[in-house]
C-alpha cells in the first residue's frame, strides 16, 4: 500500500478542504494519537508526520488527514516491511 504524498510529506499537495472538514491544535492532534505535543512537533519538523496546515502562525491539522496518517502507518508485526519508507542518503 502506498500512502499519498500529502500523507507523508507537511509540504506536498494538502487534501482539498470541505465544509465538514475538522481541524485540530497541536495539543488536539497530539491527544488523539496519544502523543506529546513536543513529539508531534518533532514528527511534524522531521516530515515523519502527518500533514499540517499552516493557518498564520499557527498549525493546525485534519482530523480525517490524522486518521489516514495512522492507518497508513499501522502494521502487524515490527518486522513487516511492506509499508515502511524508503530513507534516501543525503
Amino acid at each position: 500500500m502506498t500512502c499519498p504524498p500529502a500523507l507523508l510529506h507537511p509540504t506536498a499537495a494538502a487534501p482539498s478542504p470541505s465544509s465538514d472538514a475538522v481541524y485540530l491544535t497541536q495539543d488536539e492532534a497530539a491527544a488523539l494519537l496519544r502523543l506529546s505535543p513536543r513529539s508531534l512537533e518533532r514528527h511534524r519538523l522531521a516530515g515523519t508526520g502527518p500533514a499540517f496546515v499552516r493557518a498564520g502562525r499557527r498549525v493546525i491539522y485534519n482530523r480525517r488527514v490524522i486518521e489516514a496518517w495512522t492507518e497508513a502507518n499501522t502494521f502487524t508485526s515490527t518486522s513487516d516491511t511492506s509499508k515502511q519508507k524508503v530513507r534516501h542518503a543525503r
